[in-house]
């Protein structure tokens, strides 16, 4: 029996986070119900400090969530109060082929990501960046 799943990423701002994800990805990020917000804080379901206002949008304060447009394989960002202290031990390898890796480390290096380092395994290689919070991921 195959299990439906999203990844979920600890962030100290998931909504700045599930934006850079969202562009470097090319996904979208979810939309935020802000009808339903308003609902939950008036009938005294969530407390209005539970909220904020990211790009004009009321939305939750602890999480963001990026959706792929076809599939709709989930990302989650969610608000934790510590920061990153040691390497993944899990990451992604995003394989967009060797003729484009180069410009796509340029273009996301200059939306916040760091070069950590180039790597090399017999014929296969790749680049591992981190994201503006320092998680790692590979390019390939």
């Amino acid at each position: 029996m195959a299990y439906d799943f999203q990844v979920t990423v600890d962030s100290a701002r998931p909504h700045d986070l599930a934006d850079w994800w969202a562009e470097m990805l090319g996904w979208q990020v979810e939309r935020s119900n802000e009808e339903f917000i308003r609902e939950m804080v008036a009938e005294g379901y969530a407390q209005e400090e539970a909220t904020t206002t990211h790009k004009g949008a009321l939305v939750w304060k602890d999480g963001a969530a990026i959706v792929h447009p076809e599939t709709k394989q989930r990302f989650l960002f969610q608000l934790v109060p510590e920061g990153k202290t040691v390497k993944n031990r899990l990451h992604l390898d995003i394989r967009m082929g060797a003729d484009k890796i180069e410009a796509e480390l340029e273009r996301l290096t200059a939306n916040g990501a760091t070069f950590l380092h180039r790597g090399k395994q017999g014929p296969t290689e790749w680049i591992t960046i981190a994201d503006p919070e320092g998680n790692e991921l590979c390019l390939s």
